[in-house]
């Protein structure tokens, strides 16, 4: 069977976008989109998107990751998949509302840039080596002098597979503060095992984290994150015992379009 293939990536985050409303794609089959999305043996990406259809909103976004399993909830991944779903003709007015694994999600294109709406985040962990945290995804948060001699994939691995932190493994930042309102970061992310370009949840993390720590009696917050393939944007409001109102921005950018046979 012959089917069409997108290549989309948000700040080098990089996916295989599908348009599955007909069905057509065996997500079953952990094999194929794990080869699919190996770098030497297929098209190459940090992970699959399908785009279904709902019946209650624009469309649902369903996400593997590179190891070929559906996974929690994907930042970058969720801000291509409005773009993919502008480009398919979903979407009206540069708004949109989808359905993704960790709910509703709301969102606004601009030019070349996606804003998404991610859900609250509660329960905030913090201890001296780190902060725990779920942003839809669950992520470390390990601040550091100097991020570019962090070796991420050694150290990331370590935190990864620590059943203590997490018994189903967490994703892994390492952050660097550049100024008052900017970070620097690199992540190393599950079912990736390998350090990314960047990670949405994981720069939305960052910035709750560092606002924690810093500025935790101001009321709202707007942090740009740099990260090795582009920057990100996270704005949001505290409150005293939760965030909310929490944004992700950045460019969505179609790479390629391709017929692959499967």
């Amino acid at each position: 069977m012959q089917i069409e293939i997108y290549k989309y990536h948000g700040a080098g985050n990089d996916f295989i976008m599908i348009d599955n409303r007909d069905d057509i794609f065996p997500a079953e089959d952990a094999h194929l989109i794990e080869k699919l999305c190996h770098r030497r043996f297929g098209i190459g990406a940090d992970g699959l998107i399908l785009i279904q259809n709902h019946q209650d909103f624009d469309f649902l976004m369903k996400y593997y990751n590179s190891d070929g399993y559906e996974s929690t909830m994907c930042g970058n991944g969720g801000r291509c998949s409005v773009a993919f779903a502008e480009y398919l003709g979903l979407i009206q007015n540069n708004k949109t509302t989808f359905m993704a694994i960790d709910g509703i999600h709301y969102a606004e294109i601009w030019q070349d840039s996606v804003r998404l709406k991610m859900n609250d985040v509660k329960n905030i962990v913090e201890t001296k080596n780190y902060f725990y945290l779920n942003t839809g995804s669950p992520h470390l948060v390990i601040f550091t002098e100097n991020t570019d001699e962090t070796d991420v994939v050694a150290e990331g691995r370590k935190w990864r597979y620590n059943k203590q932190v997490a018994e189903n493994g967490v994703n892994v930042n390492f952050v660097q503060k550049l100024d008052q309102s900017t970070l620097k970061i690199r992540t190393y992310e599950r079912g990736v095992e390998d350090e990314t370009w960047s990670c949405g949840t994981g720069s939305v993390a960052a910035a709750l984290a560092y606002h924690l720590s810093v500025n935790s009696d101001q009321k709202s917050g707007k942090v740009k994150l740099i990260a090795k393939g582009g920057e990100l944007i996270v704005d949001f409001e505290h409150e005293e015992t939760f965030y909310r109102n929490i944004f992700l921005t950045g460019k969505a950018v179609k790479v390629f379009k391709a017929a692959i046979a499967i």
